[in-house]
């Protein structure tokens, strides 16, 4: 059994001083809006399945992860989202490079907001499209504390 990587020196501490699964796999967050949100993540064993491609569950989690930051933001201060459907089909495999979630509205409402994420390698090629549902709630902060738009709420 191997000791797990310690989390990078130079990562942005969150809320509470609380890290997360995008710490150590290293999330890169290249645009974020209320309209549009891209993230990168290094495809490397880390994120492999068994035969050596990227796990489907990475490329769930990196859309889940695009879609919550986006409608985090859509939804504004003193509201907090949560999803609560996810729907991905995995169109290729990887085994190295980037993989890249581009998240884009489709519905921003009141209490419910739909997002399209499409993600690719670093060729451009689509690898995986996914939608997600995200409940909007009222509660200032949930149960996490006030909203900051570099934490990623899920």
């Amino acid at each position: 059994m191997t000791t797990p990587p310690s989390p990078p020196s130079d990562a942005a501490a969150l809320a509470g001083g609380r890290r997360s699964i995008h710490d150590l796999l290293d999330v890169e967050f290249l645009e974020a809006g209320p309209d549009r949100v891209v993230l990168r993540i290094p495809v490397d064993w880390r994120v492999h399945q068994p035969n050596g491609i990227l796990h489907g569950g990475v490329s769930a989690l990196l859309a889940e992860s695009a879609a919550s930051y986006g409608a985090a933001l859509a939804a504004g201060p003193g509201r907090n989202v949560v999803g609560i459907e996810l729907n991905a089909s995995h169109l290729r495999s990887v085994r190295e490079g980037h993989l890249t979630a581009e998240a884009t509205p489709v519905r921003v409402g009141r209490t419910v907001q739909v997002w399209r994420i499409a993600l690719s390698d670093d060729d451009g090629r689509a690898i995986c499209e996914a939608r997600c549902t995200l409940s909007v709630l009222d509660r200032p902060g949930g149960a996490i504390g006030p909203v900051d738009p570099r934490v990623v709420y899920e």
